[in-house]
């Protein structure tokens, strides 16, 4: 598992390269959210029998997760006067 783990980690580093992450002034490094991350998705991954339902439940995932980070930059492009809403 740690090599599926670090291959997640190396490419989800560069897709952030496409949309980079601002990670200054936060408490936590990089690479420990990415390790800790990418180590929580693959097991709960494993655990999913179903194929079927382990693609459906993993699109599901990313769907919600992307909507959250739609809306979480919304709100900040808001506080910082970027937008008006």
């Amino acid at each position: 598992m740690n090599e599926l783990v670090e291959s997640l980690i190396e490419l989800s580093k560069e897709i952030e390269a496409e949309d980079p992450i601002d990670w200054a002034d936060l408490p936590i490094s990089e690479d420990s959210v990415y390790s800790t991350i990418a180590l929580s998705t693959v097991e709960a991954f494993d655990k999913i029998k179903d194929p079927n339902t382990r693609s459906f439940t993993m699109l599901a995932t990313i769907t919600k997760l992307v909507a959250e980070n739609f809306v979480l930059n919304l709100k900040l492009q808001r506080e910082y006067g970027k937008i008006q809403m």
